[in-house]
């Protein structure tokens, strides 16, 4: 009886998912066990080389990893792996800063550093601790589909209705798609859900990365991830809304193409419409600067360059050179600071191929209101990021704002005038105009004001999350979370929970999410990075800026096509082809 007992637990416990990723764990930690080879030897997870008295700690690390691993990304969610495997990866690369960077010099009495130099004598260490990722990932994914066919879950008896929950999400944003992502997983093992997705682009973008396409670092497709390949069980409509009818329960549509309308009726609107440029009426921005919120925005802008670039070559008179090889970005948040960083990057990529432009005639320029750039990072890490560009070329205009814009040049508020060509506005955005009609509260800067849980008050099963929502943040009573991807993500998954808790006649629970921590790419391959309150800067940070951002892209043919785009970028010069596109109200010959 005893046996019997004892054999009914052990196999209870090897079908929980925290043992099975502490396994996956263990044997994916045996990597550093690998034997020192001619490229130095790999180190373990502290940073030591593993031998016998180190091989339990080691161990228990990798079990420990893996444990909190399979609580991240449970087993029991199928078609993932792609996911599991590539976030595995990233858990080794976070784990070989801590570990040979951080905790090894600090064991042998030294201080931590992330310079170059220590990156460079510790990558064998980086493979060894990229293959426990790998490794990790791999097995906790075979788990996965080994598991599939015994029905880890099963259906939950306490369905409010067997008719379905009619859900229309409106756009396909970060919020938008996180909501369907999310609904598409309950209604396999929960509750019954017909949700419909509206959107004008059939795709998320991802974009953290739009600079790059701006810049020829990568391609529009590799950014982009279509909805129905995203969301295969959600039904999607390819369509521009029209209005909110919070009274009637549905929305009005027009499918692109076509010039009639259609009625969405609804039990749940959720509202994920996401934010569009402000010029807040200055002179001059609306016609003559670019924007860098849409795939159009980044191809426009990197036409614009490459023909700026080949008229300057043309044109003998300087003033007019000068104009067009001079490039201001207004705005010194994450957006302004990469944008002005990929087009310098772009730009001296480039320039061999124009003989006639001298290599200091190009001229960049940030202008931004305040006294540091990205003040969402600490002003250490703000002062870093201007250091590094100052080195390079790139002005700062600090302390001072744009006022108004025309075709040859750019005037502050004090006055001067910058001759420019090319004006990138990154310094305003507003909730959408869509928002405008609904009868709620919203704020100053027009951001519908919704309750911890994500409900509109007073419009009953209406939900707003993302950029045209103003979330409260229960953690700091008064405040309010960013408009940033982590959160838009974040919320769309908690707006699922909730639509289908009130469905079953449950309360629904209050949004509750404190940032992992935040990055800017500052080209170059160099980043600064604030991640569990712990900062980097220069090659560690940008290898973590591209690690994590790849990790989140949808799809593993978006990752195939990003990692083969930026090889190439490694080995070639940027891309001059002039790609066809939209006219160009500000082309550099008008």
């Amino acid at each position: 009886m005893r046996r019997r007992r004892a054999g009914r637990l052990v196999t209870r416990l090897a079908r929980e998912p925290v043992v099975i990723g502490a396994l996956a764990g263990a044997a994916a930690a045996l990597v550093f066990l690998v034997p020192a080879t001619p490229m130095g030897g790999f180190d373990g997870l502290l940073g030591s080389p593993v031998d016998g008295a180190w091989l339990a700690v080691h161990l228990v690390i990798g079990a420990a990893t893996g444990a909190a691993y399979a609580r991240v990304i449970p087993l029991r969610r199928q078609g993932e792996h792609a996911s599991r495997i590539t976030l595995a990866l990233m858990t080794g690369l976070i784990l070989w800063v801590v570990g040979p960077l951080t905790i090894g010099p600090a064991l042998d009495g030294d201080a931590p550093t992330w310079s170059v130099e220590a990156a460079s004598r510790h990558f064998p260490s980086l493979i060894a601790h990229l293959m426990f990722g790998g490794g990790l990932g791999v097995l906790l994914a075979l788990a996965a589909r080994a598991g599939a066919g015994r029905g880890a879950e099963s259906p939950t008896a306490s369905r409010a209705s067997d008719q379905p929950v009619r859900v229309v999400i409106v756009g396909g944003g970060f919020a938008g798609l996180g909501a369907a992502q999310r609904f598409e997983e309950l209604h396999r093992r929960d509750v019954p859900l017909d949700v419909t997705l509206v959107s004008r682009s059939n795709f998320l973008l991802f974009t953290p990365m739009l600079a790059e396409v701006a810049s020829s670092g990568l391609d529009a497709q590799a950014i982009s991830a279509p909805i129905r390949v995203a969301c295969p069980h959600t039904r999607f409509r390819h369509a521009d809304v029209q209005a909110l009818d919070a009274d009637a329960r549905c929305i009005t549509a027009i499918p692109i193409g076509s010039d009639r309308t259609e009625r969405i009726a609804y039990d749940h609107l959720i509202v994920a419409v996401g934010s569009v440029p402000a010029f807040y009426g200055l002179p001059g921005l609306a016609e003559h600067a670019f924007t860098l919120k849409t795939l159009e925005d980044a191809a426009r802008l990197r036409n614009h360059v490459i023909t700026a670039l080949e008229t300057a070559e043309q044109r003998p008179d300087a003033p007019a050179r000068q104009a067009l090889l001079t490039f201001v970005v207004a705005g010194g948040g994450f957006a302004g600071t990469e944008a002005i960083a990929e087009l310098f990057d772009l730009v001296r990529s480039v320039r061999r191929y124009y003989p006639g432009i001298g290599r200091e005639e190009p001229r960049f320029v940030l202008v931004h209101s305040s006294d540091r750039i990205i003040p969402e990072l600490s002003r250490e890490l703000g002062d870093y990021a201007r250091e590094k560009l100052e080195r390079r070329g790139i002005e700062f205009v600090l302390g001072k704002r744009v006022a108004a814009a025309d075709a040859e040049s750019v005037t502050l508020d004090d006055g001067s005038r910058i001759p420019t060509r090319t004006l990138v506005w990154t310094a305003g955005n507003q909730p959408s105009p869509l928002l405008r009609g609904m009868p709620c509260e919203r704020n100053r800067r027009g951001q519908l004001v919704v309750e911890p849980t994500l409900q509109v008050p007073g419009l009953d099963g209406v939900w707003a999350l993302g950029d045209g929502a103003q979330v409260p943040d229960v953690h700091r009573p008064g405040a309010f979370h960013p408009p940033t991807a982590q959160h838009a993500i974040r919320q769309g998954k908690a707006v699922a929970d909730n639509v289908v808790a009130v469905a079953r006649g449950q309360a629904p629970k209050p949004f509750s999410y404190r940032a992992i921590g935040s990055l800017v790419a500052l080209g170059s391959r160099t980043a600064a990075a604030e991640v569990a309150g712990r900062k980097f800067s220069g090659f560690v940070a940008w290898v973590m800026w591209r690690t994590i951002y790849f990790t989140k892209l949808p799809g593993m043919d978006r990752k195939v096509r990003v990692a083969l785009d930026w090889a190439i970028d490694l080995l070639f010069p940027r891309d001059i082809v002039l790609l066809p596109g939209p006219s160009d109200a500000a082309e550099p010959d008008k």
